[in-house]
């Protein structure tokens, strides 16, 4: 009975890690990847922050300034020996109260301002997940390809391993030579080498995918890519001009470069009223201490703009409007640039892809399938066994390769344009 019991309650176990590592595992295409890391980014969730902080600066800049409350009572009475008094006949105390009003639209001048410095937080919010996303998408497809070259060199491994193991059976029949041996076995070193540096990369891949997508370090990533991604529309089809245009018109770097100089339009006209003194207006009661007794008046305090006129104020908004203003020109010309550059690589990669043959990659499985049949047959050397073996590896990983340089310079042509073209 106890032998029934601890063998239940080792299958349970067994079951209940199976469900685990099978629950660990996450089958991931590309818009899923998009959608946790839009959800999870710690990047763009700190950056919303600075959003939401930008907005307090338009509460701070509704609220009118806080009146002034003064009161003055007497202290100490010689005559009398005593404190605090406040009666008409022993006592004297004094209070005020004002009230400071902005001129030259101070104010409105301050809400206009902390209103674009909303606006310049979020295109850096929107600028900075053009970025990520680019990174993310661009991750994604070497991740993907690069596992894609792994199952290549396994495939290979364990084909080599199983002809090692049978060459190893016809020398010890004397039926093959030592030298031969020597070279599967170099063969087979070499394959697991540049495998183990192909899944370091790889591990790093996965890594950097999990960051961007907010992910536990011990998830496990199975990525699944949508193959109508690799059959969507010909670039030849897109003038160059409709993608500068698109780069012209959602760029937010753009956008947070032509919001700068708003905003320091906007300062240079806050700073210049800013130079206008502003007035505070008080009401004043004193029971003994003016003329005549209980006393009542109304003042008025302005400061006169004599030596500050918030002149180096005044200077460096200037200045700031100056450099907003270069930054666009520079903008400009990085975009054009930029959607240049990437659009000539992105049509060299179609034209490249567009000249290989669709079933040239069945074929070539074909062909290395009877290579190996043939080898086996010892109807070719094993010289030229592995010369075409080491082909069909260089052939895939090729493929692998162009496939993910296509894919990039069209991740690359969504993120220099600010839009989704593909």
């Amino acid at each position: 009975m106890i032998r029934i019991g601890t063998l239940l309650i080792f299958f349970l176990v067994l079951t209940a890690r199976a469900t685990f590592a099978q629950s660990d595992m996450l089958s991931l295409n590309l818009s899923q990847a998009e959608s946790l890391f839009l959800k999870n980014n710690f990047d763009l969730l700190a950056s919303n922050y600075d959003v939401d902080k930008a907005k307090a600066e338009i509460i701070t800049a509704k609220l009118f300034e806080n009146p002034t409350l003064e009161y003055e009572n007497l202290f100490y009475n010689h005559e009398t020996k005593k404190f605090l008094q406040t009666s008409y006949a022993h006592g004297q105390y004094a209070g005020s109260i004002s009230q400071l009003f902005k001129l030259a639209g101070k104010r409105n001048k301050n809400i206009k301002l902390a209103q674009t410095g909303v606006k310049r937080a979020e295109y850096e919010y929107f600028d900075l997940m053009r970025t990520l996303k680019f990174e993310l998408v661009n991750t994604f497809y070497k991740t993907y390809f690069s596992a894609q070259s792994v199952k290549v060199y396994q495939e290979q491994i364990s084909s080599t391993d199983q002809l090692l193991k049978a060459y190893d059976l016809q020398l010890k029949m004397g039926n093959v030579a030592a030298k031969d041996m020597i070279r599967i076995k170099s063969l087979l070193i070499n394959l697991k080498a540049e495998q183990a540096g192909l899944l370091n990369e790889l591990e790093d891949n996965y890594k950097d995918l999990k960051l961007l997508c907010g992910l536990n370090a011990a998830t496990s990533i199975d990525l699944v890519l949508d193959q109508t991604d690799l059959k969507s529309p010909s670039l030849d089809k897109i003038p160059y001009h409709s993608l500068l245009d698109s780069a012209r018109a959602n760029r937010a770097d753009l956008k947070l470069a032509k919001t700068d100089l708003l905003y320091n339009e906007r300062n240079l006209k806050l700073q210049k009223a800013m130079a206008i003194p502003d007035i505070e207006v008080g009401l004043s009661y004193d029971l003994k201490g003016n003329y005549p007794e209980k006393y009542t008046g109304l003042g008025i305090k302005i400061p006169i703009p004599l030596f500050s006129r918030n002149q180096g104020e005044i200077k460096k908004a200037q200045i700031g409007l100056a450099a907003a203003d270069v930054t666009i020109r520079k903008q400009e010309t990085l975009l054009e640039n930029e959607v240049f550059n990437t659009y000539k690589t992105a049509l060299r990669n179609e034209k490249l892809y567009s000249e290989i043959d669709p079933a040239f990659t069945n074929d070539f499985n074909t062909l290395i399938s009877a290579l190996i049949k043939n080898f086996k047959a010892r109807n070719i050397s094993l010289i030229e066994f592995l010369d075409l073996y080491d082909a069909y590896k260089e052939n895939t990983l090729q493929l692998n390769k162009l496939q993910f340089e296509r894919m990039s310079t069209r991740a690359e042509l969504n993120y220099v344009t600010g839009s989704n073209i593909f």
